[in-house]
């Protein structure tokens, strides 16, 4: 049963330590201020600080006694002059803590949240040592607070870096491993290689700063492709023929609301990524606010939607373009689907010299278009360049796109240009309808 010798005014000093026996049970001696030791019966002896708080009593653990006269292992144990150290550090914390001023923490609360916080490191460290298990510490942390486009890398972990490097350990994976990943990827698929290096920089360079590595191996490591800038834009023909198929998205495969995305980007001109999530709210009759939360350059955008656009618009839904379920909007891999299904490259033939860009199948009635590749981004630029021909001038372009101004322009040009922004989104409404106008 453990028992408090009585209180006297004794000063601990490293012999009155040195001579406390032990006793068959454990007790307690103090200084006058609540520094004291315990003395175990197995002659083990612990610094502790005694004191009150809302009038409970709590013990602090300083730490084991060291006795250099034994001549024991030191390890985490502390001197005489250590523990009063720490009771000082801690008694004077207790004060500023009774009497509400900044700083003042309970150091038993101090103490339990640090073992806390190095219990969930060591924890984060055990967990996020391998690839596969880093992976999902990195999208969780990073990828989701800080990338609207988190799902595209997470696509990329689990398609092509798991498989491969699931169960090696971060440490273990080096520049030559990385170098032969990349040069397999790009084997079919050079862009996707070059994706996989960004993203994998970006992996490595989170576990170097949670100190899990110490050298990113993706450093120094070149893109397996040179990539050119897009320049693809569709002619007239070939807006016309996706408006033709767009009107019967069953043709292609699609559902309404897909068909719908890839019509309102066309007359908008806006990010597909931002027109696909387009919650309802952000509309306000004829315009439609961007907040800097959901644009890729983190500018509010306003942008003037003529009557074609708005004629879209559902009533009483949460989101413009709603998944089927009406829960979340449709995705951008969706739309990005679509384009890639429904475009093939037929060659002129003796018997076919000029394959028509609009193709149906006679039997099944399935509709593919006969282009080159394209995004939906593409219909973008091609917004662009049509308004650039109508004679509207690169600011009022910029303006409808949402580019972010530059250097002196960004500081001091504060226009909206609301007024030109709607003149050229009713002069585009125009020149659609009539590229699109059935003209057979």
């Amino acid at each position: 049963m453990q028992y408090e010798k009585p209180e006297t005014s004794t000063i601990f000093t490293d012999l009155f330590i040195k001579n406390l026996k032990p006793e068959d049970n454990e007790y307690t001696r103090r200084e006058a201020g609540g520094f004291g030791v315990r003395v175990y019966p197995t002659g083990r002896k612990t610094f502790f600080f005694l004191y009150r708080v809302d009038g409970v009593r709590r013990f602090s653990n300083l730490g084991e006694y060291h006795d250099k006269r034994k001549g024991d292992a030191r390890g985490d144990k502390v001197s005489l002059q250590e523990a009063r150290e720490l009771y000082e550090t801690e008694r004077l914390s207790v004060r500023d803590l009774k009497r509400g001023r900044a700083g003042g923490v309970d150091p038993v609360e101090e103490r339990k949240r640090q073992q806390s916080q190095r219990k969930s490191e060591a924890e984060e460290q055990r967990i996020s040592s391998t690839m596969a298990e880093f992976a999902k510490v990195y999208v969780e942390k990073w990828a989701k607070p800080n990338k609207r486009s988190w799902q595209s890398d997470e696509r990329i972990l689990q398609a092509d870096i798991i498989p491969r490097w699931g169960y090696i350990k971060l440490k273990e994976i080096k520049r030559k491993d990385v170098r032969s990943l990349l040069e397999e990827v790009g084997g079919r698929a050079p862009v996707m290689a070059n994706r996989i290096r960004v993203l994998l920089s970006k992996v490595f360079n989170f576990a170097l700063e949670r100190e899990l590595i110490e050298i990113n191996p993706c450093t120094g490591v070149k893109d397996v492709a040179k990539e050119k800038a897009r320049d693809r834009i569709l002619d007239e023909a070939e807006i016309q023929a996706l408006w033709k198929a767009l009107d019967d998205p069953v043709s292609l495969g699609a559902s309404l609301v897909v068909a719908a995305v890839l019509k309102f980007v066309l007359i908008t001109g806006q990010r597909p990524g931002e027109v696909s999530g387009l919650p309802s709210q952000e509309i306000d009759g004829e315009w439609w606010t961007l907040p800097a939360a959901r644009a890729k350059n983190k500018t509010e955008h306003r942008i003037y939607l003529p009557a074609i656009a708005r004629q879209m618009i559902p009533e009483g839904e949460r989101y413009v373009f709603s998944s089927p379920l009406k829960v979340q909007p449709v995705t951008g891999c969706s739309v990005s689907g679509l384009v890639r299904r429904a475009l093939v490259q037929i060659k002129p033939g003796p018997s076919n010299p000029a394959p028509a860009i609009y193709q149906r199948d006679a039997d099944t009635g399935r509709v593919t278009l006969n282009m080159p590749q394209w995004t939906p981004h593409d219909l973008r630029r091609t917004m662009a360049t049509k308004l650039s021909e109508m004679g509207f001038g690169d600011e009022t372009i910029d303006a409808v796109l949402n580019h972010k101004k530059r250097g002196i322009v960004a500081t001091y040009n504060r226009n909206r240009y609301d007024r030109e922004k709607q003149e050229a989104m009713e002069a585009w409404e125009r020149r659609l309808l009539e590229i699109v106008a059935d003209k057979g």
